[in-house]
Parts: structure tokens; sequence; C-alpha cells
């Protein structure tokens, strides 16, 4: 299995490449805005598709769709090509599959509100500690009635149970307060004014429809449209954290392969650090150490390398740094982090070439035979056999037409779930209250009326149908109603059942 040819080492003169069976080590592009990093991105997509390696990437700016449509092939990247001795070098297009949390310009990406879980959903939500803890008691309360959160008018239909209900819940689960209840609502209404609504729902992305292979065994390209979604920096990288879990919970374990199962693009990934509670970056940690060995690179890409933390930056064994400009005490920091994080070639002095890297240069080490982390190598960047910039619409519209999963996606399911039982009981309620009384009622006066609300409960007090009712959701619920076993961020474990 060739390697994957990543440029042309100019300071010993040698290829600069990266080994499949190192491919789930993860990796980190950083540089400047304008230093080519969108291009390696698309060069190692590309690489890691022609040896049939699926890969999922976002693209924020709208240029890496350009891996749907053949590249021009003019007289420049020819010759570049030619000097880095890429012998088979031809334009040509990758397969691509296009999504977009939005449905505009990719099939529509949804999941759950169970599986996002409330970790996470706090977070898109931007809620306090507080506010949390009652998302916490909606979640909790939801399982133990057996009532599916699927999207998102399931969970206001839980919040105004909650509110209603506050009294009694608070003596099982904790004091939930109406001001608590009315700030989650807003934020609530806040994502759905910013389009956020449709993400929650169904049919849920099946992971399995990322890890595919076209007839002719190249790895399909997944790209998430996200010139719109970088706007709602939370949602965005609460989703590909979110995606990210749900990876490192559902695939079994595999060891070192030859290549990897699925290449996994962190694109911005100072959002995802930005703000994060110490706990959530641990997780992430966690999912970044332990997912190697389930076959998945994950590879970030951001300006600076130290906008990923020391943990997890140690778990990077494959660098491309582009070019920084030290014009700030920031960008003079960066740089000697930069540096610092390179096997030294004695050479280069790195700090320096930082700096007076061009546009298509890069700083690259890669892992060798046994590991081993090769010294770093100023390198010309290979470039990629498709269009280096951004596709019509009606390119777009004709890739999606002959996507395999447009008949699966492109059409909502609303099944029966917490909004419209709830409904359902509120509209069996309020029709028993207007029916008028039975003649037994009224001939035993009281006592018949007492027998009723002991057995069928009142609006104050719990009945013995509903405390059986409720005891028997908690017991069989997870095999009846609920089927929630939220994992490590949240998840469904194993997916539905």
């Amino acid at each position: 299995m060739d390697p994957i040819l990543l440029g042309k080492g100019t300071t010993d003169d040698i290829a600069v490449t990266l080994l499949p069976k190192f491919g789930n080590r993860h990796g980190l592009v950083a540089g400047a805005t304008g230093t080519g990093k969108t291009v390696t991105l698309m060069t190692l997509a590309e690489g890691f598709s022609r040896m049939g390696v699926p890969v999922f990437m976002a693209d924020v700016k709208g240029d890496v769709a350009g891996l749907a449509v053949p590249g021009d092939g003019n007289e420049k990247i020819l010759q570049r090509a030619k000097d880095l001795g890429v012998g088979d070098y031809a334009p040509g297009a990758s397969p691509v599959i296009f999504w977009d949390l939005y449905g505009k310009k990719g099939h529509p990406v949804r999941t759950t509100v169970s599986e996002i879980g409330s970790i996470l959903l706090a977070r898109i939500l931007e809620l306090n500690d507080t506010q949390s803890g009652v998302l916490d008691i909606v979640f909790k309360l939801a399982d133990d009635r057996g009532l599916l959160l699927l999207d998102l008018d399931d969970l206001r239909a839980l919040l105004a149970l909650v509110a209603d209900e506050r009294k009694d819940i608070a003596t099982e689960y904790g004091l939930v307060s109406t001001q608590s209840v009315g700030a989650i609502q807003r934020a609530l209404l806040r994502l759905a004014q910013n389009g956020g609504e449709g993400f929650f729902g169904e049919p849920a992305l099946e992971l399995a429809d990322l890890m595919r292979t076209g007839t002719d065994g190249r790895g399909v390209i997944g790209i998430l449209a996200a010139e719109q979604l970088i706007l709602n920096p939370r949602l965005y990288s609460s989703f590909l954290l979110w995606l990210l879990s749900e990876l490192f919970e559902q695939l079994p374990e595999v060891g070192d392969l030859d290549k990897p199962k699925l290449v996994f693009v962190f694109d911005e990934a100072h959002l995802l650090f930005d703000d994060s509670p110490p706990a959530l970056v641990q997780r992430v940690e966690q999912v970044v150490r332990l997912i190697r060995s389930k076959g998945v690179g994950v590879y970030f890409c951001s300006q600076f390398p130290d906008d990923v933390p020391d943990n997890i930056l140690g778990q990077l064994g494959n660098r491309v740094q582009h070019a920084l400009r030290a014009f700030t005490p920031r960008d003079q920091k960066a740089v000697r982090v930069a540096a610092e994080t390179f096997v030294p070639n004695p050479k280069l002095d790195v700090a320096e070439a930082i700096s007076k890297l061009g546009t298509g240069e890069a700083l690259v080490s890669t892992l060798q035979d046994k590991g081993i982390p090769m010294p770093v190598q100023q390198t010309l960047i290979a470039p990629p056999r498709c269009r280096m910039g951004s596709i019509s619409d009606a390119e777009r519209t004709q890739a999606r037409a002959g996507s395999p999963v447009g008949m699966k996606y492109d059409t909502p399911v609303n099944r029966e779930s917490a909004s419209e039982m709830l409904a359902k009981r509120a509209e069996t309620a309020a029709q028993a209250a207007d029916a008028p009384p039975a003649k037994d009622d009224l001939e035993a006066g009281g006592f018949g009326q007492s027998i009723k609300d002991a057995v069928f409960g009142t609006k104050r007090r719990q009945g013995m149908m509903e405390t059986m009712a409720k005891q028997t959701a908690r017991t069989v619920g997870s095999q009846v109603g609920r089927q929630i076993l939220r994992g490590l961020l949240g998840g469904i474990f194993g997916g539905k059942r």
C-alpha cells in the first residue's frame, strides 16, 4: 500500500510521506490564514480516499467542496507535480457526499435530543450550572417515565411538565425553579431562530453512512457544509464533538490496522476548547487517546498549535506547520511552541523557518518505521488533483443527485414521542374531567369519588394506577419505551434497538 505523498523536503531533498499504518496516530495542520492549510487537508483527504479510507471533514469556507470536481490542471500545477515526483498526477474528482445541518447544501444531518445528551445540549444552549442541572432532571424524568426525547418539541413538552409538577419533582429529583425552566425555553427559542431546530429529529445519522467506500474502492469523503454553521460556534463544535464521541462509543476495538477505518478532520479546532469546562476537555482527551485503537485517525486544524491543549497535542504524531507571522507577542509565543514540538533537524532553524515559509510550504514531521517521528523537513506541499476552490450550485446539485443516501435522509420522520404522548394524556384527562359523574358515584355520594381518586389520582395527588405505571416504566422502560442508554458524552450506546 503506497504512502500518502505530502510533498518534497527541501532540507534533505527527500519525499515526505505519511504511512497508512500510522494514519490513526492523529495529526495537526496549523498555520496562519492564507498559508495553504486547506490545500494540505485536501491533499491528505485525497490520499486517504485513494487507499480506501473514508474521510469526514467540515467545509468552513466553501472551498473544500472542490474535492467533488477535477482540477483545471494548469501548467503551474502540472510542473509542480512533476518537480515533486508525482508521476501519476492527473486532475480528478473524489467520491463525495455533502452534508448540512440546515439541509441546504447537503443532506440533512440529524440526531435526537436523547442521543446528544444533556452535557452537550447544555453547551449548545450556553446554560449555566444551575440551568444545566435542571436539564439533567428533565432527561432523568424522561427516562423514568418512558418518554422519548427526539426533537425540540419533545424537550419543550417535558419542560412544561417539569414546570407544572415542580413541587412533586423537587422531592424526588431536586429543586427546580421556574426561572431556570424559563431560561432554558428562551435558549431553545434562540437556537430555533438560528436554524438549529432541524438538527434534532429523525432519521438520525447512522455512522455507517460516514464510512462508505465507492464502487472503485476509494473511500467516500463526507463534507459538512459549515459556512453558516460556523456562525454558531457552540453548535458547530458540539456537533463535531458529539460525532466523535459516537464513533468512540459504537466502533469496536480493532487494534493497529494496515490503514485507518476512518479519518476525522476537525477544522477550526480552537472552537472546541474555547470556554469548555475542564471536565469536557478531559473527556475529549480520553476520546482522542482511546479512539486510535478503534481505527479512527483524528486530525485537528487550527491557526496556532497551542490552540490544542498540551495533553491532546502530545498525542498527535503527524504534524504539518504552515507559516506563522510573528507580529505580536502572541504570535511570537506560538512560533516558539511550534518549533519545540518538532523533532530537531540540525540543517534547519525551525523557529526562523516558520516565519519565512511561503504559501504552499510547510514544516512536516510524520511517524516513520516503528512509529518514530522523522526530523522536521521544510516541505513543498504536493498539489491536490481536485479543484482548489469552490464549486457552483449546479455542480453541487449534480453531486447530491448521485448520492447513495439521499432517499434515506432528505425526508424527515416524526414518530410518536414525548410531545405527542403528553398531548394525548392531557386530552384524555380533559375529556375525563368534562364527563358527567357516573350514576353509582351519585348514589354513593362522596365515597365513590374517594375510591376513584385513590385509584386514578387527582390533579394534586398520584393514584395507585399512576404509581404502578411509573414503577413499571422504571423497571422495563429500557425494553419498551425509552430505549435510552447514554454513554461517555451523552449519545445512545450501541445505537437504536
